[in-house]
C-alpha cells in the first residue's frame, strides 16, 4: 500500500473512532435510537442522487438494511448510551471474531487455529474489561454492546453478497435510505416523544447528528472504499479496525473526561491482541 493510500485508510477510524465517543453527549437530546435515524437520513440524503436504483436488489437491501443497520445500531448505540465510551470503543472490537463466527456457519468459511485462537483470546478480554469497576452495575448495557457487536458482524455476512453485485457507495447510499425512517419509526414506538426530542434539542448537539451524518458516514465509506479498490483487503482492515480503540480512548478521555481503568487498559489490550492474530491470520489466507 502507497503513502496516499495509507493516510486515506488512516481517516476512516479516526473519523469512526471519534464518531463513537461524541455521539454519547447528543443522547441527552436524542435518545440512541432516533440519533441513528437521523443519522442514516443525513447520510442518505447527500448519496442517494448519485446512484440509479438497483432494480431487483431493494428486498435484499431492505433486509440487509434491517439487520446490518437498524437492529444493529439501536442495539449498540443504546448499550452505548448506558455505558462508558472509553468501555464501549473496546467491547465494539469483537466485530471481527463474531465475523469469523458467523462466517463459519453462514458462508462455511472454515477458521484456522489461529484465528480460533484469536476468537478465545478476544474473548477472555472482555471478561477482564467486564471486570472494570466502570461498568460495575452496567450488564445491560455490555450485554447490548456486545449484542450489536454480534449483529453487526451477522449483518456484514447479510451484505457480503450484495457488495460483490452493487457499486459498494451506491449499497451504502441505498440501505442508509432504507434503515433511516426506519429507526425514526423504531424511535416513535420504543422511545416516544420525538417531536419534542426534535424541537428542543441544543444546538451543539444538532452540530453533533450533523457530523456523524453528512461528514463521517459518507467520508468514512468513501475513503474506505477507495483504498479497497486499489489494495487487498487484508492490506487495509488492519489500519481501519486497529485504528479505532485508540481514537475512541483518546476522543473518551479529552473529550468527555472519562478515566479508564487499569482493568479496562487491560481486558483491551487482551481483545486487540485476539483480534490482531485474525486478522493476521486473514492475512496469511489471501495470500495463498
Amino acid at each position: 500500500m502507497n503513502l496516499k493510500d495509507t493516510l486515506v485508510a488512516s481517516l476512516v477510524p479516526i473519523f469512526l473512532g471519534f464518531g463513537f465517543v461524541i455521539a454519547k453527549p447528543a443522547f441527552e437530546s436524542f435518545p440512541p435510537i432516533l440519533l441513528m435515524g437521523l443519522r442514516f437520513i443525513f447520510a442518505a440524503s447527500i448519496l442517494i442522487w448519485w446512484f440509479p436504483i438497483p432494480k431487483g436488489y431493494l428486498k435484499r437491501i431492505f433486509i440487509a438494511s434491517f439487520i446490518a443497520n437498524t437492529l444493529q445500531y439501536s442495539i449498540t448505540y443504546t448499550g452505548l448510551n448506558y455505558i462508558d465510551a472509553s468501555a464501549a470503543v473496546l467491547l465494539v472490537q469483537t466485530e471481527v471474531p463474531f465475523g469469523v463466527i458467523f462466517a463459519f456457519f453462514m458462508l462455511r468459511e472454515k477458521p484456522t487455529i489461529r484465528a480460533i485462537i484469536g476468537i478465545g483470546v478476544a474473548f477472555i478480554g472482555v471478561y477482564i474489561l467486564t471486570g472494570s469497576p466502570n461498568l460495575d452495575g452496567k450488564f445491560f448495557g455490555v450485554s447490548l454492546t456486545i449484542l450489536g457487536s454480534a449483529i453487526w458482524a451477522l449483518g456484514q455476512v447479510v451484505v457480503k453478497p450484495l457488495s460483490k453485485e452493487i457499486n459498494p457507495v451506491a449499497l451504502v447510499a441505498w440501505l442508509a435510505l432504507f434503515s433511516g425512517p426506519t429507526l425514526i419509526f423504531t424511535s416513535v414506538i420504543i422511545e416516544g416523544d420525538t417531536i419534542n426530542h426534535l424541537t428542543t434539542a441544543k444546538l451543539n448537539h444538532w452540530i453533533i447528528a450533523i457530523y456523524i451524518g453528512f461528514i463521517m458516514q459518507p467520508i468514512t465509506y468513501g475513503c474506505f472504499y477507495y483504498v479497497l479498490k486499489n489494495n487487498p483487503l487484508y492490506k487495509v482492515l488492519p489500519i481501519v479496525t486497529m485504528g479505532i480503540p485508540p481514537t475512541g480512548l483518546l476522543a473518551a478521555i479529552f473529550l468527555l473526561g472519562e478515566k479508564p481503568t487499569t482493568e479496562l487498559f487491560i481486558g483491551g489490550t487482551v481483545i486487540i491482541l485476539g483480534v490482531i492474530l485474525i486478522l493476521y491470520n486473514k492475512k496469511k489466507e489471501v495470500k495463498k
